[in-house]
């Protein structure tokens, strides 16, 4: 399948490494102009060189805080203004690993400030360039903690479950011609995949070399994925082919997921 994203315009969050530069780097594969947001510049200019070589007809480094919803929404603002914005994926890193229990309530709020209400910031800036265009695709990326919850990742659990209940009350609201689903993906080859890998080996006491090994058994497919295998998939809902696909979760996690 040839997906053919020409004179479409991409804006992906978490896009200076892992599963958000893979995704960034298959939109402008398939044609589409993108615009990569994150806060490390530097990662950034140096991703956007990958999605320009890969063939993308521009790729764009928007350097901005989810934390900092009153400047995320100023420069995005102004960067949409110029450059309308008809594909928006919304991924961000996760939360650190820990009991839900013994969390701080600031903790929890300051993790759904950025995956949630920074959405929606951006997604309110983003929407009337789709509306204009006729034409929409919006991509949350979280995690299949949304059908079955994931030790020692309370927070994160909470949090994903809440951004896939924001994405599924937006495909009942949206233009029709908008399109929203949620991507779910499992262990990927990642810099934070890694970071919780060292995490949990420390509180485990064991090699690293063996908690990396059981997450690869947990699945059917016996392996950890490749980012690309995730973006593939988020690349083929960006697509005119997915324009029957919306308000889905779509696992991504060679078959990890047991509950449907």
């Amino acid at each position: 399948m040839q997906l053919d994203l020409a004179g479409r315009h991409a804006l992906v969050g978490g896009a200076s490494q892992g599963i958000g530069k893979a995704i960034a780097v298959a939109l402008g594969r398939a044609g589409a102009e993108v615009t990569l947001l994150a806060r490390r510049e530097r990662a950034l200019e140096a991703a956007a060189r990958e999605v320009e070589a890969a063939g993308s007809p521009a790729a764009h480094v928007l350097v901005a805080d989810l934390d900092q919803r009153e400047a995320l929404a100023e420069a995005v603002g102004a960067h949409v203004a110029a450059h309308p914005v008809q594909i928006f994926v919304h991924n961000t890193g996760g939360p650190k690993s820990g009991s839900l229990v013994d969390t701080p309530p600031g903790d929890i709020a300051a993790s759904l400030l950025r995956h949630v209400v920074s959405g929606q910031v951006l997604l309110q800036a983003v929407l009337p360039g789709m509306v204009d265009a006729g034409w929409g695709r919006i991509v949350t990326l979280t995690s299949t903690s949304v059908k079955e919850p994931l030790p020692t990742l309370g927070v994160s659990n909470l949090t994903r479950a809440a951004v896939h209940g924001w994405a599924k009350s937006l495909s009942h609201e949206l233009p029709p011609f908008i399109t929203i689903n949620d991507v779910l993906p499992g262990f990927a080859d990642t810099p934070r995949l890694r970071s919780l890998a060292h995490s949990w080996a420390e509180a485990r006491g064991e090699p690293v070399e063996d908690v990396w090994a059981s997450m690869a058994a947990g699945s059917p497919a016996q392996r950890i994925a490749d980012p690309e295998e995730i973006a593939n998939v988020v690349a083929f809902l960006c697509s005119d082919a997915a324009g029957y696909v919306t308000g889905t979760a779509i696992p991504v996690d060679g078959g990890r997921t047991r509950a449907l």
